[in-house]
Order: structure tokens, then C-alpha cells, then sequence
């Protein structure tokens, strides 16, 4: 049976612990959703099991092929759409086994044909012998042109890339398949085709992401790690039961913490009852004379002896109930670290926030509009429509960062804009994220850092520079931007890509207290019904039609 079993697997990072004996299995029909907060370890575990990082601790036994397809934020020099595909796949380096195996196979060097058999069965496994075939009509799937195939990744817009990237999960044959944020930048009918190839993938899939509907849809089981807490977890069932689940051991683990505290209070109160009476016994005794009576003497000994040993007594009890909550675990749940995210209002913009008149754009082959859109004072919009639609570009116009090729686009009086936009743009400099929330705000560089703390980008992190920022600390960045001064005109482009759970639910929590303008494009369909929205604009092939929400 092909799978891959990890046993006590740890990971050590900085002299921190990132992985603490981790066991799971990874075999046929089972779907299981690697979850917890940034930074526990989750993309490390996928790297552990596909064989590119070697744990300091524990063991990985794989069997059959085993293939990692993490979010590529840098495309490759000269690689062509075909070269990543095949890369991505697999099948690339399939082929160079074969190659090599042939050629020892031809030389002499492999005389009985093990290597160049075992180099065959994998080249077949990760499905290369009709690979081309495979390429052409899964690219037409997706919405991609054949000329594509042969166009450098580097020259494809953000919505060819996700699509390109969606291509490589469909495209992949392998026993167990190991899935990072997949996801990310995928529209609607991406997320659709992506669900459908989970729920009909015949081997072992492990995978991170934070998309909530996804995972409702698609996991069988969940690994939760909690960095916190230094543990990790297993739950059966699915994403809906484990939430439930969750919630019931959470629940426990407080109540088990507040009844072995209420003992071990009581019993500390009785000790130090126990220790006061004994001390006050004493006292009384060294004031009264002495009595010559023996009966009498003898009865304030024993008192006093057994007041010793009811002390004694009850220490003994306080210490066997310390070590019995130390062995059964029951210690007062850590709290973690929770992003609290506000979104602060700037005074009120004029009644008319943006206008598009006409508006056209032609960029490459493709062309936008006419579109006439108004956008008003209070509006609360979210903009929906497949990747290539032109939704970036339409938020573009809106804001001024392209100049339309016909007609007007205008930006009303009074209007102060935050935006987090699909690439993080803000954050594409050499500066540090400390400078750079410095020049934003005008805070004392003492402010900013404390800020960015609250984001979890302390200390060194915060004096890196910007563009060196993992994608979800580029995310937690901006966020840290737009809560340090107000706007009035609020403009997020997928704002949950690279965040996790709880920061999630801290934005939705803040979308709904903010009361300036709002423009939201996501494909996050449990955001877009958390926050509530006045219209939508459907941005479809350069054209945009307005609904009531």
C-alpha cells in the first residue's frame, strides 16, 4: 500500500522546537487538513513527509511516489508554462532518472536492470508516458491557450499563474500528494474543479490551508498543531466535526483546570487552617505554667503531635493532587496569541467616493469596458468575477493607479484610501516594515514596533526588509498599516490569502465595525457571507454589471 507514516517527528528551529513527536499516516482515501496558527509548523511537516527536510527526531517511511506542490511565489528564470507543469508534476525529473537509468542500463553498469525498472514504474506512476496529451486538455479545462505551453511564466498575469498552478494539482499522479495553500488566487470555478479532483483522488492527500470551505468540503481528518501548547491532535470526521470536537476538549480541558484548582485551593486553605492552629496551640501552651499534672502534660503533647501530623496529612494530599494533575496533563490552558485587528475611520469623505464615465482600458489583448460605475459614501461593495475578468483593473481606475486609454475616471474630495492589494505591493521595498509603517503613519518608531508586535512581527522581524516577509507576514504587515492611521475609502483585494483562521475571523469581526466605504474582492465564500455588503459588481471579460447584494 503506498502511503507515508511519520513517527515522533521533530523539528527544531533556532533552538525552538517547531515539530514535538508528531505522528501521521498518509494513505489511500484519506484527505487530511494540516491546521493551526502561522507559524506552527505546518508547511515544515509537508516538507518532512515529501523528503526535503530531515527532522531532528522521529522517522518517515514512504511508499510509492510522493509529491509537494507548495504556493511558488517566485517564478523561475526562463521556464516556460510546459517546464513548470512537467516540473511541478513530477514528470521532469522522472524523466532524468529514466535517462540516467538507460544509459546505465546500456553501459553495463546496472547489469540486471533494477535501477532503470524502478526509474520505468516511477516514470509510468507520475503519469509521464501520455503526459503532453494530458497538458493540452487540462490547460483548456482551466482557461488557459495551448500558445501558453510555451510562454515563459514570468510574462503571465497573476490570475494565468493561478490557473497554471491549479493545471499541476490536476495534472498530478502521485501515490500520496502534499498540498500548500492550493487555494490561494483560485476563482470560483478554480476552487470547484480543485474540490472535485480532491474528492476523486484515488491516493493519500495531506494539505494546508485556510480557506473554510474548502476544507468543509474536502478533509476526512485533521492534524491540528498548536504551538501554544507545545501538542498536537488528531481528530476524526471531517472540518465540521472537528470543530465541534474541539470546542468539547476545550471545554473539558477548562473544566477538568477549574475543579482540580477548586480542590487544590480547599486543601491549601486547610493547611494553612492546619499550620495556624498548630502555631496558636503552641503559643497558648508556652504561656500556662507548668503542670505537674502528668495526665494533663501528656494531653497537650498529643495535642500538639497530632496538630504536626494533620499538617503533615494534608501537605501530603496538596502534593500527591499536584502530581496527579502534573501526570494527567490538566494544567491551565495557554492562551495564544490572537491578532486584534481595528479598523479605524478617517472623517467622512463626500458623498461621491469614485466615478468611472465611459472608462476603457486596453492592456495587452485585453480590453475593459466602456464601464460607468458610480461608488457613494457609505457603499459597501464586494467584487466578485473569475480570475482575467479584470477586476484589478478596475480597482485600479477607481483608485488612480491607471490612467483609462477613454473616457473619466475621477476620485471624490475628501477621500482617504487604505489598501491591501492582491501582491502586497505596499510591502515590495527594501525597507524595513518598521521604516515603512514609520513614513505611513508618521509614528515614532518606538509606536511602530509595538504595532507590528500585535501582528506577530516582533523584534527581528519587524527590522527586516520589507520584501523579505513571508507572504502571510506581508499580509499581517499591511493590516498593521491600515489600523495605524483612519481611512474612509477601505480597498482589499483577497485579504485572506496567507492569513490563518483566527486572523481571518478577527478581520471579518472588523469588517463589520467599519463604517467607511468598503470595496472587498475574495474568492472566500465564508467571508464574503460573514461580511455584509450593500451591492456587488460582477466583473466578467472586461465588463462589469451592478446587483443589490
Amino acid at each position: 500500500m503506498s502511503q507515508v507514516v511519520a513517527e515522533g517527528i521533530r523539528v527544531a528551529f533556532g533552538g525552538q522546537d517547531v515539530l514535538h513527536g508528531v505522528d501521521l499516516t498518509v494513505g489511500p482515501g484519506s484527505t487530511i487538513g494540516l491546521v493551526g496558527p502561522n507559524g506552527a509548523g505546518k508547511s515544515t511537516l509537508l516538507r518532512v513527509l515529501a523528503g526535503l527536510l530531515e527532522p531532528e527526531a522521529g522517522t518517515v517511511t514512504r511508499t510509492g511516489t510522493v509529491g509537494l506542490l507548495a504556493q511558488e511565489h517566485d517564478r523561475r528564470a526562463d521556464e516556460t508554462t510546459a517546464g513548470m507543469l512537467a516540473r511541478r508534476t513530477g514528470v521532469t525529473a522522472a524523466e532524468h532518472d529514466l535517462e540516467r537509468a538507460t544509459a546505465a542500463l546500456a553501459d553495463g553498469t546496472d547489469p540486471d536492470g533494477d535501477a532503470y525498472d524502478d526509474a520505468l514504474q516511477t516514470w509510468m506512476a507520475v503519469g509521464a508516458d501520455d503526459f503532453s496529451a494530458r497538458v493540452e486538455q487540462t490547460l483548456t479545462e482551466v482557461g488557459l491557450p495551448l500558445r501558453l505551453l510555451d510562454a515563459p511564466t514570468a510574462g503571465l498575469s497573476g490570475g494565468q499563474i493561478a490557473k497554471a498552478s491549479l493545471a499541476a494539482i490536476l495534472l498530478s499522479r502521485f501515490d500520496v500528494l502534499l498540498l500548500d495553500e492550493p487555494t490561494n488566487d483560485l476563482d470560483l470555478d478554480g476552487l470547484d474543479r480543485l474540490e472535485a479532483f480532491v474528492a476523486g483522488y484515488r491516493g493519500g492527500i495531506a494539505v494546508v490551508s485556510h480557506d473554510r470551505e474548502f476544507l468543509s468540503r474536502t478533509i476526512s481528518d485533521v492534524l491540528e498543531l498548536d504551538p501554544v501548547n507545545a501538542t498536537w491532535s488528531t481528530f476524526a470526521g471531517g472540518w465540521d466535526a472537528y470543530l465541534a470536537e474541539r470546542e468539547v476538549a476545550r471545554r473539558r480541558m477548562r473544566e477538568a483546570y477549574e475543579a482540580s484548582e477548586e480542590r487544590r485551593s480547599a486543601l491549601v486553605g486547610q493547611v494553612q487552617g492546619a499550620k495556624e492552629q498548630s502555631v496558636r496551640g503552641a503559643l497558648r501552651a508556652k504561656k500556662k505554667p507548668p503542670d505537674p499534672d502528668r495526665a494533663a502534660k501528656g494531653a497537650r503533647i498529643e495535642a500538639a503531635t497530632s496538630g504536626a501530623k494533620k499538617v503533615r496529612a494534608l501537605e501530603s494530599r496538596l502534593a500527591q493532587l499536584d502530581r496527579s494533575m502534573a501526570n494527567e496533563g490538566v494544567a491551565e490552558p495557554r492562551k495564544e496569541w490572537e491578532l486584534r485587528l481595528e479598523l479605524p475611520s478617517a472623517p467622512r469623505s463626500g458623498d461621491v467616493v469614485a466615478q468611472l464615465r465611459d472608462v476603457t482600458i486596453t492592456r495587452g489583448s485585453f480590453t475593459f469596458g466602456p464601464v460607468t460605475l458610480d461608488l457613494a459614501q457609505g457603499d459597501r461593495v464586494r467584487v466578485v468575477g473569475p480570475n482575467g475578468a479584470g477586476k484589478s483593473t478596475l480597482l485600479g481606475l477607481l483608485l488612480g493607479h491607471l490612467q483609462p486609454g477613454g473616457g473619466t475616471a475621477t476620485l471624490g474630495s475628501r477621500v482617504v484610501v487604505g489598501e491591501l492589494d492582491q501582491a502586497r505591493g505596499a510591502l515590495a521595498s527594501n525597507e524595513t516594515v518598521v521604516d515603512l509603517l514609520v513614513s505611513h503613519s508618521g509614528m515614532e518608531p518606538v509606536e511602530a514596533r509595538t504595532l507590528l508586535a500585535k501582528f506577530g512581527l516582533k523584534g527581528p522581524r519587524a527590522s527586516r526588509a520589507a520584501a523579505d516577509l513571508s507572504p502571510g507576514e506581508r499580509t499581517r504587515a499591511v493590516l498593521a498599516m491600515l489600523m495605524s492611521r483612519g481611512t474612509n475609502l477601505l480597498v482589499l483585494d483577497e485579504p485572506t490569502n496567507h492569513l490563518d483562521m483566527p486572523a481571518i475571523e478577527q478581520l471579518e469581526d472588523a469588517l463589520a465595525s467599519y463604517d467607511g466605504t468598503l470595496l472587498l474582492v475574495s474568492h472566500d465564500r465564508r467571508l464574503l457571507d460573514a461580511v455584509t455588503t450593500t451591492r456587488t459588481w460582477s466583473v466578467d471579460d472586461g465588463s462589469v454589471t451592478v446587483t443589490d447584494a
